[in-house]
């Protein structure tokens, strides 16, 4: 992956290829990669699938609450051997230069933190309901 950071134009390092270190951008950007040229510029639909694709690093404020789903198939117990290497896309992205990655760690546990104190809230809402 270090081999392909360096590679640039010849002529002008603007018009790329540009290689994005936050993970956010590389998620849209393999999944971007895993639609054919063919169906990402003449399918309208494929499109706006992609224009409507949105990618965080951690979870906004504004998606706290809403409820988060789990794929089991795509889990890493289901998927990997217990003796297999792997890696996450934070360190991946911290390694090739991504300098957020600790105000990340620092929100998540702010977000984890408010998290507990509604749940708490609510468990007395409900106890209260069920009386």
């Amino acid at each position: 992956m270090l081999d392909r950071l360096r590679k640039r134009t010849l002529t002008n390092p603007k018009k790329g290829p540009f290689h994005h270190r936050a993970p956010s951008a590389m998620i849209e950007r393999t999944i971007r990669g895993m639609l054919s040229n063919n169906h990402r510029n003449q399918s309208k639909r494929k499109g706006a699938a992609l224009h409507r694709l949105k990618t965080y690093e951690g979870i906004p404020k504004s998606l706290e609450r809403t409820k988060r789903m789990v794929c089991p198939s795509a889990l890493r117990v289901l998927r990997l051997a217990p003796q297999r290497d792997f890696c996450t896309l934070g360190r991946l992205s911290h390694e090739l230069g991504w300098q957020h990655q600790e105000d990340v760690k620092r929100a998540e546990a702010d977000r984890k933190v408010r998290s507990a104190k509604y749940f708490e809230s609510k468990k007395t809402v409900d106890s209260l309901y069920a009386e």
